[in-house]
């Protein structure tokens, strides 16, 4: 890492890899962009049980996120899991405890990109990729998506959208990323990366 480069945050929710492999593929294309580094980042599973506590470190993937990475961050690429056409739970809790971020302003005007992956090909893909541009509305962001100027968008059959990225992970999580999709994952970073850099000037 370049300590003069910009840092992007993607910050992530996922359970079996799916939306990690989609992270990892955003992060790829930040990187490609000439002085900006990708920092990946996820959040704890929210339990039923409230004794339940999360190990301070998890035991694969990115570490946790922490408040701190939302005032460092020049952009962040959110991710989740479908949850009933919704963003999961885990990922809800952690926006719900921004309300000090929000009021000073960390993340106002800072570019943002959303990313999800579901058990269905009409899993609710769109509605969940909306709904998580929500909180980051609210927070002042400024909301990039993937223009048709991507080919992928009219050919892909496995995830896709003018919204964000998404992928078509089936019901046990075993379809594998197309390269489709990982083309626009890819894009997406970029396009975060290089609206980062040019609101950095």
């Amino acid at each position: 890492m370049n300590p003069s480069n910009i840092t992007l945050l993607v910050l992530y929710y996922s359970r079996n890899g799916a939306t990690r492999t989609l992270a990892e593929c955003i992060a790829q294309g930040i990187e490609s962009v000439p002085g900006c580094d990708a920092r990946l980042r996820t959040v704890p599973a929210v339990s039923s049980v409230t004794e339940a506590t999360a190990p301070t470190i998890p035991d694969a993937g990115a570490p946790y996120v922490e408040l701190a990475d939302l005032e460092q961050c020049a952009g962040l690429a959110l991710g989740s899991p479908t949850r009933f056409g919704n963003m999961a739970a885990a990922m809800k809790y952690f926006w719900d405890g921004t309300a000090a971020q929000w009021l000073s302003g960390t993340l106002c005007g800072k570019p943002a990109c959303v990313f999800t992956s579901t058990g269905s090909l009409h899993g609710g893909q769109e509605s969940t990729l909306l709904s998580m541009m929500l909180p980051l509305l609210h927070h002042g962001m400024l909301i990039q998506g993937l223009p048709y100027t991507h080919p992928e968008l009219m050919t892909t059959a496995s995830g896709g959208s003018p919204y964000g990225a998404t992928h078509w992970a089936g019901a046990n999580g075993d379809k594998t990323i197309s390269q489709d999709t990982r083309h626009l994952a890819i894009a997406l970073g970029q396009r975060l990366a290089s609206t980062a850099t040019k609101l950095q000037k």
